[in-house]
């Protein structure tokens, strides 16, 4: 697609590529998310399947080594999802489309080469590779103060990074110095106790940067205010999720002791997320900020349950992943198209929009449901998995700390049936807002895929639960 893209002339030229490149991904991810379920179906029980290795830099036992579990491929097929909807939200992209595009891609294929990569070093290497284009996606082409929103995110995401190399390295060196895979490190099981107490917290606060653990979350909000629409979507539809996967995977499965006895550090950080991310949307006026810190809150509950280490939990925690990336790419996605039209994103200052644009606040409408956690919906089907899977741990600490994180279900109701009843409803106060159209076939088909996405996860969430479930049981074991 990048060579494609390179060779392209117009923008006519671009946008094929585009929508040629991100459909025969989503038809690649659909294909091996079945071809996935029938080998799981026929008896291949393997902890990873389709894995290939290639030989990179022998001194240090780096390999390019590749496969997926079930947890890999719902993430495919998440991004697959985000990136083939994200291109028709940027159909109208100015100025540069080109570059812009080019950009977007090499982020995409970041995130692409980290959920299938098994190798510590590739898995950083293609880590990093997803967060570099978002300095220029945002400071380029971004909105409001994007020059410093850009930089606090490549700065905050970067000092992430540095914790993860040194914990990355702690693990390699820790193991014997011999392997960077992941699944032999795994079964090794062999790093020091006391090794794992220092680098656990280092490789988890790594990638939990990324997850918008507190207190290391201040850059998301900012973030994603001022990114261009696509590249919220994927920036928290699907980049955020780096953060949660490498925890579970990295951190928590190849230092489980270290896991198991800090746990608890961490589960008092991500409940502040949880429930500071939820107070501090009621606050905004803003639309993004509104979403981006309800984006801090979901992400906590991700890193939540991760930690209550139940396979309900867990489960609940990927179910979390897939239901706030489709959730947050709709909400994004309206968003930006609301703002297109009335060049505004105060909620003081909208009013009646669904008489103006009925399709537009109806689809807003099912994305403050979903987000809110009604049932018919992914967010029910997630929520309900994570809390249900961290009262299974049966001690007062986190009991106590679940029923507090429940409280955010109560006020993300407020601020979600706040801003709907306000924006959306009632008499337009702005005459100019009388004059604005509906949207065009392109926000429409994004915004249809988004919808269906939501509503089939919330109403058949044992497809992809039966998908994940394998890949929980088997780290769940490894732990």
């Amino acid at each position: 697609m990048l060579l494609a893209l390179w060779a392209s002339r117009n923008i006519g030229q671009v946008r094929t590529v585009m929508v040629t490149g991100s459909t025969l991904l989503l038809l690649l991810s659909v294909y091996l998310t079945i071809e996935f379920i029938s080998l799981r179906g026929a008896g291949h029980d393997e902890a990873m399947l389709f894995c290939d290795s290639w030989s990179w830099y022998a001194p240090l036992d780096i390999n390019l080594s590749i496969g997926v579990d079930g947890i890999s491929v719902a993430m495919l097929l998440l991004s697959s999802i985000i990136v083939f909807t994200g291109t028709f939200a940027s159909w109208r992209i100015a100025p540069m489309a080109k570059d812009f595009f080019l950009w977007y891609t090499l982020l995409s294929a970041g995130v692409y080469g980290f959920f299938i990569s098994t190798d510590l070093f590739t898995m950083f290497m293609f880590y990093e590779t997803a967060l570099i284009p978002m300095y220029l996606l945002i400071g380029v082409w971004g909105s409001g103060r994007k020059e410093y929103s850009a930089m606090k995110l490549t700065l905050m995401l970067m000092g992430g990074s540095a914790f993860l190399l040194i914990g990355i390295l702690g693990i390699y060196f820790g193991n014997g110095a011999t392997t960077m895979n992941i699944l032999e490190i795994a079964a090794d099981n062999n790093i020091p106790v006391g090794t794992q107490y220092i680098f656990f917290p280092l490789t988890f606060i790594g990638f939990g940067v990324l997850g918008a653990l507190f207190p290391f979350h201040t850059w998301s909000p900012d973030g994603h205010a001022c990114a261009p629409t696509s590249v919220s979507m994927l920036h928290a539809g699907v980049l955020m999720k780096l953060g949660g996967y490498g925890c579970f995977r990295i951190a928590m499965n190849l230092m489980p002791q270290a896991a198991e006895d800090l746990a608890w550090i961490f589960i008092i950080l991500t409940t502040i997320s949880v429930v500071y991310g939820a107070l501090s949307a009621i606050s905004q006026t803003d639309l993004k900020y509104i979403n981006a810190y309800s984006s801090v809150s979901h992400c906590g509950l991700v890193l939540f349950a991760i930690l209550m280490m139940t396979k309900t939990a867990c489960t609940g925690a990927i179910l979390q992943m897939l239901s706030h990336g489709l959730m947050t790419a709709l909400f994004f996605a309206l968003i930006g198209m609301i703002y297109g039209r009335t060049h505004t994103r105060d909620v003081r200052q909208m009013q009646g929009l669904m008489k103006i644009m009925p399709f537009l606040a109806v689809g807003y409408v099912i994305a403050g449901l979903a987000n809110l956690g009604l049932p018919g919906f992914s967010g029910f089907v997630a929520e309900m998995t994570i809390f249900v899977g961290a009262f299974e741990v049966n001690d007062a600490f986190h009991r106590t700390v679940t029923v507090i994180a429940c409280t955010s279900i109560v006020i993300t109701a407020v601020y979600i049936l706040r801003v709907v009843g306000k924006i959306l409803y009632g008499v337009p106060v702005n005459e100019e807002h009388k004059k604005l159209s509906d949207a065009t076939w392109d926000e429409r088909f994004t915004v249809i895929c988004l919808v269906i996405c939501v509503a089939a996860l919330g109403v058949a969430p044992m497809v992809m639960s039966n998908l994940i479930s394998d890949g929980v049981g088997n780290i769940l074991g490894n732990m």
